[in-house]
């Protein structure tokens, strides 16, 4: 069976067994954007609570954002843990945003996809999974996002090696899946479901799982 196929009936097992799951949750691409930068390392009810604080005091949009002071950001977004440097985050895009496309997120999708891709990535904080959930759940943007639950979910299949960096990773989703902005879309959110409520890092619960029967790593616990 070509990769191809193979990533696609496992696209269709996970869908069947999750339905779709609505990503990213926000109102607003920019909220998109905030949310992508807060969820790095930390549960996501805990940027729920960060956005909600923001909200609550008038802080949540760019230009409210970007006359606010670090310390007054760092306050409101406590619950997503290194609060700090987090803030720190936010103000750097804020005012790369400010200057460089007139406090306008819309502006950036006028740019080539790798010309951006690389703008956001030389700011300082903003990694590659960040970045890339800014341009695909924010921009509409076709790349592919990957984080550590693609690692060890593809790895336990067999399809990845468990030391496979991030790039390469995307790169084979990318090399065999239609470039379709839905389909990144959906496909990156249901493996988060799978890695978040089955496929654990410790006591992975592979008798729910949809892939049991194609898993080389599965436990059947």
């Amino acid at each position: 069976m070509l990769i191809k196929d193979i990533l696609l009936n496992i696209y269709e097992c996970l869908y069947q067994h999750f339905g779709p799951r609505g990503w990213w949750p926000a109102d607003t691409p920019w909220e998109v954007a905030v949310g992508a930068i807060l969820t790095q390392n930390v549960a996501w009810r805990n940027v729920e609570q960060a956005i909600a604080n923001l909200k609550e005091a008038n802080l949540l949009g760019l230009q409210e954002m970007q006359l606010a002071t670090e310390e007054e950001i760092a306050s409101r977004i406590r619950p997503t843990r290194y609060y700090n440097t987090k803030a720190r985050k936010l103000k750097v895009f804020v005012n790369y945003l400010t200057e460089q496309y007139a406090g306008e997120l819309s502006n950036l999708w006028h740019q080539p996809l790798e010309k951006l891709r690389a703008e956001l990535l030389n700011l300082w904080g903003l990694g590659p999974e960040t970045v890339d959930s800014i341009l695909l759940y924010a921009g509409n943007q076709p790349i592919f996002v990957v984080d550590a639950y693609t690692r060890r979910i593809f790895s336990r299949l067999g399809l990845l090696p468990e030391k496979v960096t991030y790039a390469e990773m995307q790169r084979f989703f990318m090399d065999h899946l239609p470039v379709e902005v839905e389909l990144y879309n959906e496909y990156h959110a249901l493996i988060d479901a799978l890695g978040n409520q089955v496929c654990l890092n410790r006591a992975p619960k592979c008798h729910l799982c949809p892939l049991a029967e194609q898993c080389q790593g599965k436990t059947l616990v």
